[in-house]
């Protein structure tokens, strides 16, 4: 058994090796047991040979022993059938962790920081893919870029163009069988919401019910075809990618700002410029009213995101707050019917720090993986980031030189994404 440089052991040159030297007619001269170093040097020479056939020497009556054995070892390796390797492996990597990450790091990021330039626009919204290895952007300039995460200077591998605006959020559909293609979905100032073929480049479908901007989007983590979208036409519209026509359409008094799925379509959560949050049941059909209203902001609501578990919803508004909420159907203790009063009661949790600036940009917010970290953007040009459970800051992440408007978290590794109108993508490790 022969082990290479990048510590792989290679099973067939060595059964080749035992093979073909047991198939050696006998010698009258003494053998000799070659050392390790010495049949390693051979196998280079067998490699190079085969390589190189028509400069192989037949032995002749002054032939030398080595050479003699070199030319047929060679000889047999070109006739000789190999064994079907189908079921078993060729090699073995001698790991016992696939993720190694270098001294001092946390991540298979190329460095700690990372600045991904390219958009000639304000970046509006970032997302990692399901697996982590992709990163799409879009923004002003009407172009949705896709990063490698893990590449070094060249990281932009493709950019989607079709939309006639900015395109203001992307999500990724929910994986599908093994066969299917990574789906992306976006909305844009053009009315309508786009669903995109992430490897081939190309537009699958272009979904034009609204009548408005489409100003926010999401996808279920665990439905593969459903998506929803919210627009200044006072409406959300919640998409099957297999129907033609939508689902079902929300009707609201004003517009719609933010947009969140649970994982299993089951309820579509809305926040719009009446500062107020509604909760719709999705499981009967298409609902005429929400089941639940979640008032306590004072301005618009620019940004809703699912805790991982389902428990929990994060929003982020105009008046400079982050609020979590318990969306579960039954809390304990909660004795009113009002669904008023019922949202009062719910706001768990209160973060500040963050600012919405002049602007009035629709500033998202995230949680981790994991559910400890919750994160928003803010005009401050930094990324903020807060303790989920304690309300207390983690982190302040500088770079950007203009307002933060999104901000991702890597789905297994501990990295954080952000996007800004002074059209750069940052990545970094959380230490």
């Amino acid at each position: 058994m022969t082990k290479g440089p990048s510590g792989l052991v290679n099973f067939e040159t060595e059964s080749s090796l035992r093979n073909s030297v047991s198939d050696m007619p006998p010698k009258k001269k003494q053998q000799r047991v070659r050392s390790s170093s010495e049949t390693s040097n051979t196998s280079d020479d067998i490699g190079a040979s085969t390589a190189s056939k028509s400069q192989t020497k037949k032995r002749g009556r002054g032939g030398s022993e080595t050479e003699y054995e070199n030319n047929l070892i060679t000889e047999n390796l070109n006739n000789k059938e190999l064994p079907e390797t189908k079921n078993e492996p060729t090699s073995i990597v001698l790991h016992d962790n696939p993720k190694l990450f270098p001294p001092g790091r946390c991540s298979s990021l190329f460095a700690p920081t990372m600045c991904f330039e390219g958009h000639t626009g304000a970046v509006y919204t970032c997302a990692f893919d399901p697996t982590g290895q992709t990163l799409a952007t879009a923004g002003m300039d009407r172009s949705i870029y896709l990063w490698d995460v893990r590449g070094s200077k060249s990281n932009n591998f493709n950019v989607l163009k079709g939309h006639k605006n900015a395109v203001l959020q992307v999500r990724w559909m929910a994986p599908g069988d093994v066969s299917s293609p990574p789906l992306l979905a976006s909305c844009s100032a053009d009315k309508t919401v786009s669903l995109w073929d992430a490897n081939k480049g190309h537009r699958l479908r272009k979904m034009e019910e609204h009548t408005g901007i489409v100003n926010c989007l999401d996808t279920a983590k665990h439905a593969s075809t459903i998506l929803a979208s919210g627009s200044d036409d006072c409406t959300a519209t919640v998409w099957d990618t297999r129907q033609e026509e939508p689902v079902c359409t929300l009707f609201h008094d004003y517009q719609v700002t933010s947009i969140a799925v649970s994982a299993d379509a089951g309820t579509v959560y809305t926040g719009g410029i009446d500062n107020i949050i509604r909760l719709w049941d999705m499981r009967k059909g298409e609902p005429e009213e929400p089941y639940l209203c979640l008032s306590g902001h004072t301005d618009t609501i620019t940004g809703l995101s699912l805790s991982p578990d389902g428990h929990s919803l994060l929003s982020n508004a105009m008046d400079a707050s982050l609020r979590v909420w318990n969306v579960r159907p039954y809390v304990p203790g909660m004795q009113t019917s009002n669904t008023m009063e019922q949202g009062e009661l719910r706001c768990t949790h209160l973060f500040h720090g963050h600012t919405h600036g002049a602007e009035k940009a629709l500033l998202r917010c995230a949680w981790s993986a994991d559910g400890t970290l919750v994160a928003a953007g803010s005009a401050d040009r930094s990324v903020h980031i807060w303790d989920a459970e304690t309300c207390e800051p983690k982190y302040r992440l500088p770079g950007h030189t203009g307002s933060v408007n999104e901000i991702a978290f890597h789905h297994s590794e501990p990295i954080v994404a952000s996007c800004s109108t002074d059209k750069t993508i940052w990545l970094g490790e959380l230490q």
